[in-house]
């Protein structure tokens, strides 16, 4: 694999995603140059195969067009679904032609990853489904996922004022004048061409501790409540108002439960999705009787004073996964750990885990311990390790046969890597521009799909 060393975008990026927005600027100027390529056309000759197992299609819409593509593993663009708006972040498939796609309809000076709604748009480009989160202080961001029951799980901010970021705990000299955005999950049921119903919602703001102020809610000892949310937690991201960056949701039918990939803590949360909404915002009830409490956390246990800096397993990582049934590795947890920060020098790896959980969905903790697992059951890094390095976005998919599907999101690469670490196969996006290819994440849709 070629060595290169950070991309211009990561290091005009270097400290966070926050500085996304500015491609708006660049799009707006130079996007009358970006022409979407018409079914069958191949968008990239430069495309490596070896033995690749990928004998589907991929997904994906390119950060800085407004334009989504699905393409075969030669690189020919099969399909495209044009939008007067950039994504914000994700894009799913849906079937039968049908795509689910997050959309971008703010502008300038927000977050990386902000959204506001979401498309479900048919093979012909038909709208059928036209969603907005995005007034009263809430906005949608990043992930989309959506439900075999119809329904869409979106991750959204919400806005609280100084006054009650204090009076929650949260220590006065990191809250900004012009408030503090958590983070919140809601499940919205389509009810007309640009209506839904929120049917359920989790908000982080009901799960809070802190050790900082006892004359504030919220106040306890945060090692005794690793279901709890230390809300001053995230040091070295304190003064922001977008507190938590929580950047993927996925879903777990057999468990009935959300994985959250939650970027300022460098953790994956689950949470409990057989609860009410009003069970949600309590410590009792749901499948696990622990209400909308965490049921389990990884990769960061100092989040929860369980550990320290050096037991610390995730960097800025995104697009936590649940590994499919009947896919090697099923019930396991795979992330794409983009390694910002990562002690003896910044690199990307994709990381499974298995998490200690039983057949009823009920995960172990040894009381005053952090989470197991102790280590990774595998871990993807390039050889050299420096090598690799995608600071922002991307993501990874296990496939069918055993090997990953990787995204590299800075360069807008994919590729395919064996359960060994042996690249068989590589694509680059050249859209809108080799120059603004990023890529969010991908998705693999196989044959029988």
């Amino acid at each position: 694999m070629q060595k290169r060393g950070p991309s211009p975008l990561l290091k005009m990026n270097d400290s966070h995603e926050n500085r996304l927005p500015l491609f708006f600027v660049l799009f707006l100027l130079i996007g009358a140059w970006f022409v979407p390529l018409s079914s069958s056309q191949v968008i990239n000759r430069n495309v490596r195969l070896a033995s690749s197992s990928i004998d589907g299609q991929i997904l994906f819409s390119p950060m800085n067009g407004a334009t989504t593509y699905l393409i075969d593993s030669a690189g020919v663009v099969n399909h495209t679904w044009s939008s007067t708006y950039l994504p914000g972040e994700a894009v799913r498939w849906l079937g039968d032609g049908t795509i689910l796609r997050s959309i971008k309809t703010v502008g300038v000076g927000y977050w990386g990853g902000s959204g506001g709604g979401v498309q479900k748009v048919r093979w012909d480009g038909t709208i059928e489904w036209d969603f907005r989160y995005d007034t009263d202080g809430r906005l949608t961001h990043h992930d989309i996922m959506p439900l075999d029951n119809g329904n869409v799980l979106l991750i959204a901010w919400e806005t609280k004022t100084q006054s009650e970021a204090i009076a929650a705990g949260r220590n006065p000299n990191y809250v900004s004048s012009s408030g503090f955005m958590p983070d919140h999950v809601i499940e919205v049921q389509p009810t007309g061409p640009s209506s839904g119903e929120i049917v359920w919602e989790w908000h982080v703001w009901d799960h809070l501790i802190q050790d900082f102020d006892f004359s504030k809610a919220n106040y306890g000892v945060v090692a005794d409540h690793p279901e709890l949310v230390d809300i001053n937690f995230a040091s070295d991201m304190m003064s922001w108002k977008d507190w938590l960056h929580t950047n993927s949701v996925d879903y777990n039918e057999q468990f009935d439960q959300i994985l959250l990939s939650v970027h300022n803590f460098n953790e994956i949360w689950v949470i409990d999705h057989s609860t009410t909404t009003e069970e949600a915002a309590g410590h009792t009830g749901g499948n696990s009787g622990k209400g909308g409490d965490l049921l389990y956390r990884w990769g960061n246990p100092d989040a929860y004073n369980a550990g320290d800096a050096s037991d610390q397993k995730f960097f800025g990582q995104h697009d936590a996964t649940w590994i499919k049934p009947g896919y090697p590795g099923e019930g396991n947890i795979l992330v794409f750990n983009n390694g910002a920060n990562r002690p003896g020098g910044w690199y990307s790896s994709v990381d499974e885990i298995a998490p200690p959980v039983d057949d009823a969905g009920n995960y172990y903790l040894e009381p005053g311990s952090a989470y197991e697992p102790d280590t990774q059951t595998w871990v993807y890094t390039a050889d050299p390790p420096q090598s690799f390095l995608a600071g922002i976005v991307s993501g990874a998919e296990r496939l069918q046969t055993g090997n990953t599907l990787i995204c590299d999101g800075v360069a807008g690469r994919f590729f395919e890597v064996t359960p060994g670490g042996t690249t068989i196969w590589e694509y680059v996006n050249l859209y809108p521009s080799p120059g603004l290819n990023n890529v969010f994440k991908i998705v693999y849709i196989p044959p029988e799909a």
